[in-house]
C-alpha cells in the first residue's frame, strides 16, 4: 500500500518453497522481449532468492538476478527479539539473524537491510514498523528511478575523504590516485551522456578547482565553497538537527562554519557535485565516534548531507574510496532504526561506494550500515622492496664472499661485512661478531648467511607499487608483480604447485626446507632461495611479455594464451628456465601453473569498476562477489564486484582440513591425558572473522 499510495504500479508475489527464482523471473520478467517488467525488486522473506536458511543455490540465483538486471533489495521482519527488544539494542539484528538474512542475501546481491516489520512480546505476531516501511518503500523508488531517468538529467554527487582524518589530507583512498580515477570515471560518464559540463583538461586542473591548494586542510580557506547554508535553512532541511545539540550546542556551529552560515565544500560540473565530506569531529578522541553512546555527527556533517539531498538533489551519491565516516556514525551495528545517525545522514539517495578489493570486513559495514552498494577496486601489486644505499653495498661484499671466501681475502671481507652491517643498524636484528679475522670457514658462513639473509628479507619486502586508477589498464610491470605473488602459493586444492617450490624440486630440495634454511642464515640456501626468487620472476615476465603492446599495457590475453599452450611450441617460460640451473623443471606442472597464471591475467585485465559503477548508476543489478586478498584468493578478481565478504565455498580448504586434522588430534589428545583417559565432553571453538572474510 505505501508504494502505491507513492504512485508506484507494484507486482505482489507470494510463493510457496524456499526457491524464488522461478516465480520472480516468471511475473517480473517479459517472456516475450526477456525484458524486466520493474524497475527494482525488494524481497520480503528475508533470505537468500533460493533455498532459504539451510542450504542456497547462489549461482542459480545470480543467473536469474541478472536476467531482471534491476537492483535487488532484501529487507526483514524481526525473528529473534520483539520490537521493543531491537529499539533498545545497541547491536541492532540478532546475530543469528544477522548471519542468516543479512549475511546470505548478500551472496545473491542482496543489499538495504531494512527492518519492516516488529513482533508483539505478549502475542509474537508481527506488525508492520511504519517509518521504517517509509524507508525501505522511498529507497526502493529511488533505486527504481535510476532506471527510468536520461542520463543527461541524472544528478551525481561524488564524496571524496580526508584521510588520517586528523591530519586534513583531501581527496584520500586505500591505494587509490582518487583525484585521476574521479577524472577518469567523469570522462567516461562525459562520452556516455552525463552532463559534466565545465570539467577541467587534466586531474590535476580538476584538484586546483576542488580545493585550490594540493595541501588545503579543512581549516583552510582555499578549500572552494561550494554553497552556504544559513542556519535557518539548516533546521528546516534537516529534521534530526536538534539531536545534535547535546554534543556539539546550536548550529552553525565550529566544524564547517563561517560563525553564521554552514559551509559546503566541493565544486559542480554540470549534473554532477564533487563533494568533500567533512571530518567526523573527533579527531582528537576518534574512538569516541565509535564507542560513546551519546557521540553524534556535528552540524556541518549533517549539512553536507542534506545539502546533497535537498539542494544539490542527488539520484545517486558515490562515495569515492576506502573509507570515509558516514557508515561509522553512532548507531545499532545491523538492522537499523530510524534514530540512527547513517541512516539519517544517507536518507533517501542510492548510495554507490567504491571500495578496495582487499577490505571485505569494512565494505560489509559500509554495504549494511549506509545502505551501499559497495563495488570493488583492485588493490596496487605489491612489489619487493629493492635495496639502496649501505644495504646495496653490503650484498655486494656477501657477492665478493661468495666468490672469494677460499682466498687469503676471505676474514677481510668479512671484517667489511660486519662493519658495514653495523652501520646499516643490522647488528639490531643479527649477532655479530667484533671482528671476523678470528673466525673459522665455517663460522664465516654463518654470519655471511644471517647477514644476507636479513638483506634478502628486506628485499622482498612487499610494498604497494604506487596507486591504482579507476578505468587503467595494468602495466605490464603491475601485472608481473601480482602473477609473482600468486604464483608464489601451492593451491592444492586445484593440484597447482608454487612455482618456488617447482624450482627447488628441479635441484633436489623441498622449498620449505630452503626457507627455513635461509632463516637460519644458511648461506647456500640464502643464495639458492635468490636464485629461485629472480628465476620466477623473470619466467613469468617472459610469460607477460607476450602479452604486452607497444605502451607497456597487457592486452588479448586470451588468444596470446591460447597460440602459448599450443601444441609444438615452446613457451616462454621455458625458454627462459632452459638458459638457468632450473632447466629440468617438471613441464606439466609449469604448463598447469602457468594456465592457472594465465587465467588469472585475464581476470586482472578484464576489472570492470568504471562498467559497474555504470550499471549502478543506471539502475542494474551489480553482480556480487567475494573481498579478500587477491593474491591468495583470484576469484576475488575481476573488480567490479558488489563485494560480499563471506564466500562459504572458499573454507575450509583441503589444506586448512589437512593442518585441521593435526591439530585437532592433538589438542584431543592433551585433554584426554589431563581428564585421566575420557575424551572432554565440550569443546568451544572461537572463529576469528576477520581472517575469514
Amino acid at each position: 500500500m505505501e508504494l502505491e499510495a507513492r504512485g508506484a504500479k507494484v507486482i505482489p508475489v507470494f510463493a510457496g518453497g524456499l526457491d524464488f527464482s522461478g516465480p520472480a523471473q516468471r511475473y517480473f520478467l517479459n517472456p516475450i522481449d526477456k525484458k524486466p517488467f520493474v524497475n527494482s525488486v525488494v524481497s520480503l522473506t528475508g533470505f537468500a532468492l533460493v533455498g532459504g536458511p539451510a542450504r542456497q543455490d547462489h549461482p542459480k540465483a545470480i543467473e536469474a538476478l541478472r536476467n531482471l538486471d534491476v537492483p535487488y533489495i532484501v529487507a526483514l521482519p524481526l525473528v529473534f527479539q520483539t520490537t521493543e527488544e531491537w529499539l533498545n539494542s545497541t547491536l541492532g539484528l540478532h546475530p543469528i539473524q544477522v548471519a542468516l538474512q543479512v549475511a546470505l542475501p548478500e551472496l545473491d546481491g542482496g543489499m538495504e537491510p531494512i527492518v519492516f516489520s516488529g513482533r508483539d512480546p505478549r502475542t509474537g505476531k508481527s506488525h508492520a514498523l511504519h517509518k521504517r516501511v517509509e524507508q525501505l518503500c522511498t529507497r526502493a523508488i529511488r533505486w527504481g528511478e535510476l532506471k527510468r531517468k536520461p542520463k543527461a538529467e541524472k544528478k551525481v554527487a561524488i564524496t571524496v575523504f580526508s584521510f588520517p582524518p586528523d591530519k586534513g589530507n583531501v581527496g584520500t583512498a586505500a591505494y587509490l590516485n582518487v583525484f585521476s580515477s574521479i577524472y577518469s570515471v567523469l570522462s567516461d560518464l562525459k562520452r556516455d551522456g552525463y552532463d559534466v559540463s565545465g570539467l577541467p583538461d587534466s586531474p590535476e586542473s580538476l584538484i586546483e578547482d576542488v580545493i585550490h591548494d594540493k595541501e588545503a586542510k579543512f581549516s583552510s580557506p582555499n578549500l572552494n565553497v561550494a554553497y552556504k547554508m544559513s542556519v535557518r535553512e539548516y533546521k528546516a532541511l534537516t529534521p534530526y538537527a536538534a539531536a545534535l545539540e547535546e554534543n556539539w550546542g546550536k548550529p552553525p556551529g565550529n566544524l564547517n562554519s563561517d560563525g553564521e552560515n554552514l559551509l559546503v565544500y566541493g565544486k559542480q560540473y554540470g549534473n554532477v557535485f564533487i563533494g568533500v565530506q567533512p571530518t567526523f569531529g573527533y579527531e582528537g578522541d576518534p574512538m569516541r565516534l565509535l564507542f560513546s553512546k551519546s557521540a553524534s555527527p556535528h552540524h556541518g556533517f549533517a549539512a553536507y548531507y542534506s545539502f546533497v539531498e535537498k539542494i544539490f538533489g542527488a539520484d545517486a551519491v558515490l562515495h569515492f574510496g576506502t573509507h570515509g565516516s558516514l557508515e561509522f556514525m553512532p548507531g545499532k551495528q545491523v538492522g537499523m532504526s530510524d534514530a540512527c545517525f547513517p541512516d539519517s545522514l544517507i536518507g533517501n539517495i542510492p548510495n554507490i561506494y567504491y571500495y578496495a578489493a582487499n577490505n571485505p570486513s569494512e565494505a560489509t559495514i559500509a554495504k549494511r550500515r549506509s545502505y551501499a552498494n559497495t563495488i570493488s577496486y583492485l588493490t596496487p601489486p605489491a612489489e619487493n622492496a629493492g635495496l639502496y644505499k649501505g644495504l646495496k653495498q653490503l650484498a655486494e661484499l656477501i657477492s665478493s664472499y661468495q666468490s672469494l671466501k677460499d682466498s687469503g681475502r676471505g676474514p677481510q671481507i668479512v671484517s667489511s661485512i660486519i662493519s658495514t652491517a653495523r652501520q646499516c643498524n643490522l647488528d639490531k636484528d643479527v649477532s655479530l661478531p667484533e671482528e671476523g679475522e678470528e673466525l673459522s670457514a665455517k663460522e664465516r658462513d654463518l654470519v655471511v648467511g644471517k647477514v644476507y639473509s636479513k638483506i634478502m628479507e628486506i628485499e622482498s619486502r612487499l610494498l604497494p607499487c604506487g596507486l591504482h586508477v579507476i578505468g587503467e589498464p595494468p602495466s605490464a610491470m603491475e601485472a608481473v608483480a601480482t602473477l609473482v605473488n600468486i604464483a608464489a602459493l601451492d593451491r592444492p586444492e586445484e593440484g597447482i604447485y608454487s612455482l618456488p617450490g617447482i624450482l627447488a624440486e628441479t635441484v633436489g630440495r623441498n622449498i620449505e626446507d630452503v626457507y627455513r634454511g635461509s632463516d637460519k642464515g644458511v648461506l647456500a640456501d640464502v643464495e639458492l632461495l635468490r636464485q629461485i626468487t629472480e628465476a620466477s620472476r623473470a619466467a613469468i615476465s617472459a610469460f607477460v611479455d607476450q602479452t604486452t603492446n607497444k605502451k607497456g599495457q597487457v592486452v588479448d590475453v586470451a588468444n596470446k594464451l591460447s597460440s602459448m599452450l599450443g601444441f609444438g611450441l615452446i613457451e616462454p617460460w621455458v625458454q627462459y628456465l632452459s638458459k638457468t640451473k632450473f632447466l629440468r623443471a617438471d613441464r606439466e606442472k609449469l604448463r598447469t601453473l602457468f594456465g592457472f597464471l594465465g587465467e588469472c591475467l585475464k581476470l586482472i585485465v578484464m576489472d570492470n569498476e568504471l562498467g559497474s559503477l555504470k550499471q549502478a548508476l543506471e539502475g542494474s543489478y551489480v553482480e556480487p562477489g567475494p573481498g579478500g586478498d587477491p593474491i591468495r584468493n583470484p576469484k576475488v578478481l575481476p573488480t567490479g564486484k558488489n563485494i560480499h565478504a563471506l564466500d562459504p565455498q572458499s573454507i575450509p580448504t583441503v589444506a586448512a582440513m589437512q593442518s585441521a586434522k593435526v591439530v585437532v588430534d592433538r589438542l584431543l589428545e592433551r585433554q584426554k591425558i589431563d581428564n585421566g583417559g575420557n575424551y572432554p565432553e565440550t569443546v568451544a571453538l572461537v572463529l576469528w572473522g576477520t581472517e575469514h572474510q
